[in-house]
């Protein structure tokens, strides 16, 4: 998969990786806060945030498994920086970030729309929405209550990791850091390069 990739689209993808990693871990403890206040479907008013890196590497490097490697790498550190879930952590990374990486494939890894990175963001919300289905025995909750959390992880997927991974990417392009990627040409010659952006 990696084989294609450039070295600096590594060093971007594992640098991403380890940012988002402590981001996530210290938005877990955000989540605790919310889920003391409103039940399990605190988690999922900020559930997206948890899928934001691989919408920001997906429509920065833009190659196959952009997605999928960074949101599973970032899981893997953070379960080796002290998240408490352990190794199943990193399945549940890999899970988030197939949903985020069909989204792309589905339009072919060559157009980066909004509408596509808030796409990715909700199929991430749906993958994951899936997993926890049957790993966290939402099964013995109320149809309407996991209704409500499935609709609530989808706009949180939608705001949080589309659209607030659209603005990070850009304005870390606009500091000149991403010039020599297609998001930073973009931003320079005021057109898309690599599939339509907005």
């Amino acid at each position: 998969m990696l084989e294609k990739w450039k070295l600096r689209e590594v060093i971007v993808l594992s640098v991403l990786a380890v940012v988002f990693a402590v981001v996530y871990l210290v938005f877990l403890q955000f989540g605790n806060v919310l889920y003391g206040m409103f039940g399990l479907i605190g988690y999922d008013l900020i559930f997206g945030i948890w899928f934001i890196v691989s919408i920001i590497a997906a429509y920065i490097i833009r190659k196959p498994g952009a997605a999928f490697l960074s949101e599973t790498i970032a899981a893997a550190i953070e379960v080796m920086i002290g998240n408490a879930v352990g190794p199943r952590l990193i399945l549940s990374g890999m899970i988030q970030g197939i949903g985020a990486e069909a989204v792309f494939a589905a339009a072919k890894w060559n157009n980066y729309r909004t509408w596509v990175l808030i796409a990715a963001g909700m199929g991430s919300s749906v993958t994951s929405f899936i997993w926890g289905y049957f790993i966290s025995g939402y099964a013995a909750l109320s149809p309407g209550y996991v209704t409500a959390m499935f609709f609530v992880r989808l706009i949180s997927g939608a705001l949080l990791a589309g659209l607030l991974g659209k603005w990070l990417s850009e304005s870390l392009a606009k500091t000149g850091a991403l010039n020599s990627f297609p998001i930073g040409k973009e931003l320079k010659r005021g057109k898309p390069e690599n599939g339509i952006t907005a």
